[in-house]
């Protein structure tokens, strides 16, 4: 049923007006009440005074409402916050330590938190004994040592790290530089001067980097210790020269004693070897002439008995041994000249050396060898011929 229909609601339309005369309803009352009915809604008066200042109060609360709207978005949206790869973000609420949050798209309420964000990743670095009379210490044997260190370190890539390098001193990095004065320092009293300027450089820069990093986390700067080195070490400029003659001197007896080792390592297994050779000899040269010894013994032993049989026999036979052992090495030969009293001695060996010494020579000279030929064979034949003659 239509609302101007008879029998409607006794004839009221759906604002809950009247409509005797029967007509379309007016458009601004339309807007007038519904101006009224969502002021209402959001907060604004339904009710006034007159028709102009209740349209005036509607229009304001709704234009409010979008404003509150779309500052609630804008503040929402101003709270997001990216934390970079490297970087630890530190939440603070009020002013207080809330959280800490990694790298990543993060959100909090604005101006309620705050966000402090620490480079985890990067490298520092502090230097010692740079700077007038810090590089000068004293150690152990009360000298003084001209040292310099270099420090590179970084937050440690942790929440709590981060925390405690923004909240627990009030400086790190200048509370680093004085705990490596003090960690240095207090390596140098406890070590010699020699053995810091020679063999200890590596062990003093592992021991000072050790306290360094106790004391460091002993005070919960969230800091660590990267890479510590020692860049010098060295007397002070007024003694520098006698200590470099100190220095220079203990160099040079470790390289004599090397030296001296060496020709040691060199000479002494010669020497046992040879030593060891004699030996061998000697014994075997003793078992030589023992063993000679015996068997010459037993030789005139057996040969005695034989002489005690028959003496004759036996002298008869030692005589023929010894001219056959004499003659036997020997290349003369004894001819009996027919009715003469004496023998021709024959020196073939001297003869045949002065043949084959001729033979030499005419290899060497090829022009001359027919000549030289025929000259040593009449110089032997000269030789028999006067031989004979005596």
């Amino acid at each position: 049923m239509a609302w101007n229909e008879p029998g409607n609601s006794g004839g009221k339309d759906p604002w809950g007006q009247r409509n005797d005369d029967q007509g379309p309803p007016d458009l601004d009352e339309v807007v007038k009440k519904l101006q009224q009915k969502f002021g209402g809604l959001f907060g604004g008066s339904s009710k006034g005074g007159s028709t102009g200042g209740s349209s005036s109060g509607s229009g304001f609360g709704v234009s409010g409402s979008l404003i509150a709207i779309l500052g609630l978005i804008a503040w929402g949206l101003s709270g997001l916050y990216i934390i970079e790869e490297g970087y630890q973000g530190v939440v603070l609420r009020l002013g207080a330590y809330n959280q800490s949050t990694g790298p990543g798209l993060h959100w909090y309420p604005r101006f309620i938190d705050t966000i402090d964000k620490v480079d985890v990743s990067g490298v520092r670095s502090a230097k010692l004994g740079y700077q007038s009379d810090e590089s000068l210490m004293l150690t152990q044997d009360e000298n003084i040592i001209d040292i310099r260190f270099d420090v590179q370190y970084q937050v440690k890539n942790d929440p709590e790290a981060a925390r405690d390098y923004l909240f627990n001193v009030r400086d790190p990095d200048e509370t680093l530089r004085q705990a490596t004065a003090s960690a240095v320092r207090e390596v140098i009293g406890k070590s010699k001067m020699d053995f810091v300027i020679t063999e200890g450089r590596e062990i003093v820069t592992i021991d000072a980097k050790n306290q360094l990093q106790e004391t460091l986390d002993l005070y919960r700067t969230g800091l660590i210790v990267t890479n510590f080195t020692m860049q010098n070490a060295q007397a002070p400029l007024q003694v520098k020269a006698a200590f470099d003659d100190v220095v220079e001197a203990r160099e040079d007896s470790v390289r004599y004693v090397n030296e001296a080792e060496t020709y040691s390592n060199d000479i002494l297994p010669k020497a046992r070897g040879l030593s060891a050779r004699t030996i061998a000899e000697a014994e075997a040269y003793l078992a030589e002439v023992v063993a000679d010894a015996e068997g010459r013994t037993d030789r005139f032993l057996k040969v005695l008995g034989e002489y005690e049989k028959a003496p004759e026999i036996t002298r008869k036979r030692l005589y023929l041994d010894s001219m056959e052992s004499v003659l036997s090495n020997s290349g003369k030969v004894l001819v009996d000249v027919k009715g003469g009293n004496n023998m021709l001695y024959l020196p073939l060996d001297r003869l045949r050396n002065e043949g084959a010494a001729a033979r030499s020579a005419t290899a060497e000279s090829t022009g001359s060898s027919t000549t030289s030929s025929s000259s040593v064979s009449q110089r032997i034949r000269d030789s028999i011929r006067r031989r004979e003659v005596r």
